[in-house]
């Protein structure tokens, strides 16, 4: 007799890349710096192989030290995997983020209950900033998609005094995409905007809640836009026209840090 075993669909392949698990630093020194700090874990370093002489020595011989593997690989791969062709100086190595994870993985389990979505924010220092404060405020999730916004390099890394390894960044392929998966989980959107009438201290925020931090020259992105649900501003003084957008995101973060302990 044939027996017929019904079967769950198949769950559809995830798209796990690099980026959504290590932070890759490059350059001798912050290679140097990331396996000389026994607080990090290093999963690997990536050294092109016409690299010689002593720095490469000293390289290999820090990594031997901790027990990292390294890889040789040709000049030009070290460029792409670095994404830096300029001041990737032969070497890279990919530094384990503990609370580094995809949105869709944050989304699905024990969801953050407050969220930031950083949207066309390209500037290294800015990002590096945002993810320091954010992560000193508690907020649970910050959302550094892949593609408009600055990746996490050692720029970033160096402007976050180094809280970029530790911080709680999620990840994801566009600001849109974010927005629209944040929507969709149930939160809602809220951006700042200096013509809102209401303002970050008096606005009614709801306990889970995403935050959209634009970039200074365009604000939020056209396809971010379309998801926000609520406008809030900083109030200016001196004709001041608005913050800086890491300074900004302290005013947010550190007000929402005022209403948790208040």
């Amino acid at each position: 007799m044939l027996r017929v075993v019904s079967r769950e669909p198949l769950a559809p392949p995830r798209s796990d890349s690099p980026k959504d698990r290590f932070v890759t630093v490059y350059g001798r020194k912050p290679v140097l710096e990331a396996l000389a700090d026994t607080r990090l874990s290093v999963d690997k370093v990536v050294l092109a192989d016409n690299a010689h002489g002593p720095a490469a020595r000293e390289i290999l011989d820090a990594a031997r030290a901790r027990g990292v593997p390294v890889q040789r690989a040709t000049p030009h791969r070290v460029k792409v995997l670095a994404g830096n062709g300029k001041q990737d100086q032969g070497v890279l190595a990919d530094v384990v983020a503990p609370r580094m994870r995809r949105l869709t993985d944050a989304l699905a389990g024990k969801r953050p209950s407050t969220v930031l979505l950083l949207d066309g924010i390209t500037t290294p220092a800015n990002v590096g900033m945002i993810l320091r404060t954010a992560t000193a405020a508690g907020i649970g999730g910050i959302v550094v998609p892949r593609r408009g916004v600055a990746g996490i390099d050692p720029l970033v890394v160096k402007a976050s005094a180094g809280v970029a390894f530790t911080a709680p960044v999620l990840r994801c392929a566009t600001a849109e995409e974010a927005a629209a998966e944040l929507r969709a989980a149930g939160y809602p959107l809220y951006a700042m905007d200096a013509g809102a009438r209401k303002s970050v201290f008096d606005a009614d925020v709801p306990e889970r809640v995403a935050f959209v931090l634009g970039s200074e020259s365009d604000g939020v992105s056209e396809g971010v836009r379309a998801h926000v649900n609520r406008w809030v501003s900083i109030p200016m003084a001196g004709g001041v026209e608005s913050l800086n957008v890491a300074s900004a995101a302290a005013v947010l973060c550190f007000e929402l840090v005022r209403r948790r302990v208040s």
